[in-house]
Formats: C-alpha cells, sequence, structure tokens
C-alpha cells in the first residue's frame, strides 16, 4: 500500500506510526457536521421540468451512460456546479 501513496501522504502515515499525531479536538463534531452538510447537499426537495432541444437531451444520455448514472443526475450535478461557481465557460 505504500507504494501509491504520495510522498505527504507516507509522511502523514510515518508520523502517524510513530504517534505523532492525534485526533483533532472535537473531530467527532466536525465529521458529523460534514455528513450532514454531504447528506443535505444531495438532498431533493424541488422538481423543475427542463425544456432542451432533442441535440442536448441526447448529449446528456450519451454522457450520463459514459459516467454511469442516470441522467436526471448529470444534470443536476451540472446545473449545481454552475450555480456554485465550479463550473465555468472555457474560453
Amino acid at each position: 500500500m505504500n507504494d501509491t501513496l504520495s510522498a505527504e501522504e507516507r509522511d502523514i502515515l510515518s508520523r502517524f506510526e510513530r504517534g505523532e499525531l492525534r485526533s483533532a479536538q472535537e473531530a467527532d463534531r466536525e465529521i458529523e457536521t460534514a455528513r450532514q452538510a454531504a447528506r443535505a447537499t444531495f438532498n431533493k426537495t424541488k422538481r423543475v421540468n427542463l425544456r432542451v432541444t432533442e441535440r442536448d437531451f441526447n448529449l446528456a444520455h450519451a454522457r450520463a451512460r459514459e459516467e454511469g448514472i442516470p441522467y436526471q443526475t448529470l444534470l443536476s450535478s451540472v446545473i449545481h456546479k454552475y450555480l456554485s461557481g465550479r463550473l465555468t465557460e472555457r474560453r
């Protein structure tokens, strides 16, 4: 397993094995907060009807098949990424 780790990851593992690292205070609370945020991210609460061209519809289906996910999930992800600023136009 050590062969697949980056230099930084090997350093962290080595320090952990020597007992130099310890859990952060309140780590359990931070982990639970992160879990709740992750669950809320994909909590579907609103239905949207969207009209797209047949070409875009077919492209969405093809890309979703490539990714192994439903096309609705793909479109939802694209919309979310764009609105959160993580998906931008190529120039």
